[in-house]
């Protein structure tokens, strides 16, 4: 065991000031409620808090083509008779809207998880939170699924440099298809997603089936569920498949993504999980002891995800919160009650023994085709500004196809400063 975590806490208030549209399920303002659960809760005592870089287009372009970065950059809500056709092409529009200060949110939760990355490179943490990131259906082209930079590919990609494997946990309601496709064929990242599966809700991919190709078959994992599973299925399942992939794959580093759209009661989501099921996965990843980082994702129900991402955030610092929320700039959203903990849902849970049984098999049987991969036997960490590259000839356009650009590093000395008082401002409801 580590004796204590030092842990890494990134935030800037302006995340939270962004709007997506009047009935837009995506809500940043969350963000600045979880900040406020965790000062008040006095967490920030316990952690290392800084102000996030504004990641800048070219450290963007290490995934997302040069263009479509521009295009992000240059788009404002005025412009957008202008460019009807790019903004198709991008797919921006309803799911991804343009709105004011578009780009520097894209900054600021991108720089966010690339710092959070470069600090577990230079062993500054032991766990790094970026409750703004976990932004994962962004592709390399195209904004997806209220996603416009996929900020955790390139928190990975700055992993790569120092670590020869790194493990991609997701827990969001929704499977985590961009970071799945950007690592495809590459058995220097393997990526396991525990989401909704069916034709009808979004993305629509995630089965069980899909595991890779190349030298990345095998190392992607799936695991597809059905409507109201519960804390205890999901908790034995997530536990049962970390500890195999783990003792398999043996990463050097993970990255966990803590959607909140799996709770129960979220707006888009249909699962049955308690905020305390859901932080036990956490629970679960901190004991593995490895260098961590951590972020948000989804989650609609914005006072049920402040909740669950203050838990969470005492959960990494072996620190309990007591269930009576403490008086903070947001309290009225926690009435009546003002309970931390939410109850389980009850939807009916569609997960049957034998149907979890079998998706545990069919995951089990894929893990036990990596145990020789020669990626497991790898013994030499590549060399810093290391991507793993693509014969470009290989590969059809029009196929799901990983990143090919090489990485530019800007290293900035002013990428971390102290930010404990960042909080004396006032914020926009």
């Amino acid at each position: 065991m580590r004796s204590k975590d030092k842990i890494s806490y990134f935030y800037d208030g302006d995340v939270g000031n962004v709007y997506f549209g009047p009935n837009h399920p995506m809500k940043p303002h969350r963000l600045c409620m979880t900040h406020h659960l965790v000062l008040s809760y006095d967490l920030h005592k316990k952690m290392e808090v800084y102000r996030p870089h504004k990641a800048t287009p070219t450290e963007l372009a290490q995934f997302h083509s040069a263009d479509y970065v521009e295009f992000l950059h240059r788009i404002t809500p005025e412009k957008q008779d202008e460019f009807m056709a790019e903004m198709a092409l991008f797919k921006l529009g309803e799911d991804c809207p343009i709105f004011d200060d578009l780009f520097e949110f894209c900054q600021i939760y991108a720089g966010g998880t690339i710092d959070a990355a470069r600090r577990l490179n230079h062993k500054l943490c032991d766990i790094a939170i970026n409750w703004a990131g976990g932004l994962h259906h962004a592709k390399k082209c195209e904004a997806s699924g209220f996603c416009y930079i996929n900020d955790l590919v390139l928190g990975i990609l700055e992993l790569l440099k120092y670590h020869a494997r790194v493990l991609y946990i997701d827990i969001d309601v929704h499977h985590g298809d961009g970071v799945e496709e950007a690592f495809y064929f590459t058995d220097r990242v393997m990526t396991v997603s525990f989401h909704k599966f069916g034709n009808m809700f979004f993305p629509g991919t995630g089965d069980v089936k899909e595991i890779g190709d190349r030298e990345g078959k095998y190392y992607a994992i799936n695991v597809p569920l059905k409507d109201g599973i519960d804390d205890n299925s999901f908790t034995r399942l997530f536990k049962t498949i970390i500890s195999k992939v783990v003792e398999f794959y043996q990463p050097g580093v993970i990255v966990l993504q803590c959607g909140a759209d799996s709770l129960a009661g979220d707006r888009l989501g249909c699962f049955n999980l308690s905020i305390d099921g859901h932080a036990e996965c956490v629970k679960f990843v901190k004991k593995l002891n490895l260098p961590l980082l951590v972020t948000g994702g989804g989650g609609y129900t914005k006072e049920n995800v402040a909740r669950c991402w203050a838990v969470e955030t005492g959960v990494l610092l072996d620190t309990e919160l007591p269930n009576e929320i403490p008086d903070n700039d947001y309290i009225e959203y926690f009435g009546p009650d003002y309970s931390l903990r939410i109850p389980g849902g009850y939807i009916e849970n569609l997960n049957s023994k034998s149907y979890l049984a079998s998706i545990k098999m069919q995951v089990m049987e894929n893990l036990r085709c990596i145990q020789h991969a020669p990626s497991v036997q790898m013994q030499e960490v590549p060399p810093d500004f290391y991507i793993p590259d693509f014969d470009e000839d290989d590969n059809n356009p029009d196929e799901r196809i990983t990143q090919n650009t090489r990485d530019k590093h800007i290293q900035r000395d002013d990428e971390y400063y102290d930010g404990d008082h960042d909080n004396d401002r006032i914020y926009n409801v």
